[in-house]
């Protein structure tokens, strides 16, 4: 087993205002935490990987496909493979989302552990 606290784990910049964290990843699912500014915006996007997510926290605008839907605190949503799609906060407070990708995201992998890098290194410049 494996259990991972939200302060164990590096964030990295995915966007002006849009901080992600790779929570765990298996081989087939990857848990992503994302923490997004009000106001901000991920822009319209698409990847190969399967994505549902749930709001922890705050509104946001969710466009897929030309359509436009408002996601509250404790809704779920789901992007097949392939399809176009963006976020924006609304609204005056930041949002919180858990966003569940199969199969894991490897660039976020990646990102991650660079974040890692980078901040073991200005720990051991900081010492």
């Amino acid at each position: 087993m494996r259990v991972v606290r939200r302060g164990d784990v590096e964030g990295f910049l995915v966007s002006e205002g849009v901080v992600g964290r790779v929570l765990l990843s298996g081989e087939r699912l990857m848990l992503f935490l994302v923490e997004i500014e009000a106001g901000a915006v991920v822009p319209e996007h698409s990847h190969s990987h399967e994505q549902m997510g749930l709001c922890l926290k705050g509104r946001a605008e969710f466009t897929a496909e030309g359509e436009t839907v408002l996601v509250e605190a404790g809704s779920a949503y789901h992007f097949p493979s392939g399809e176009r799609h963006g976020v924006r906060v609304v609204g005056r407070e930041d949002g919180l989302f858990l966003d569940v990708f199969s199969p894991p995201r490897e660039n976020y992998l990646k990102r991650s552990q660079e974040a890692v890098k980078v901040s073991r290194g200005a720990a051991v410049r900081g010492a």
